[in-house]
């Protein structure tokens, strides 16, 4: 059985990228994914965290996701307030750089975002985080052998929506 290590929190930015990817597929906004890896990381660094073998990628997904999920449950629970926005224009995502992969990338994450739940997650999981799908099933809680069924549905509607 392995040891559990404690994860290093001088190591938690080389997964800074991967883990945003991950979040903006599950919130479908790139500000809301921001928001998210921030309440990832300050909960992870709030006190030490224990990891077997080298799971970092693993531990810090399945800690976004229930962030996610916690955040959704909880804003479930709130009054929903409805604001009349006519007039107003939305921000647009920055592209200062590249603004057709921008484009690509909004509409990508957007496609994925819009996905069922379950597809969504292992889509995230393997396509967006690259994780195993032995290392996905156990952050998603599922058995592994439902990860590639899920997966190449999820793939199919992500084709069918970027082609529609």
């Amino acid at each position: 059985m392995p040891v559990p290590r404690t994860l290093d929190p001088g190591t938690l930015g080389d997964h800074l990228d991967r883990l945003f990817r991950a979040a903006w597929a599950l919130c479908g906004s790139r500000e809301d994914a921001e928001d998210l890896v921030q309440e990832t990381y300050e909960r992870v660094l709030r006190r030490p965290r224990f990891v077997r073998r080298e799971d970092d990628l693993g531990y810090l997904y399945r800690t976004l996701r229930n962030t996610y999920f916690n955040a959704r449950r909880a804003a479930s629970r709130r009054p929903q307030v409805a604001a009349q926005l006519d007039g107003v224009q939305a921000a647009s995502s920055r592209a200062d750089v590249q603004p057709e992969q921008a484009a690509e990338t909004n509409l990508v994450l957007g496609a994925i975002a819009a996905l069922p739940q379950p597809m969504r997650e292992v889509l995230v999981a393997v396509d967006v985080l690259g994780l195993s799908y032995a290392e996905a099933g156990k952050a998603l809680g599922v058995h592994e052998n439902t990860i590639p069924s899920r997966l190449a549905r999820a793939r199919l509607k992500v084709a069918e929506a970027l082609q529609g």
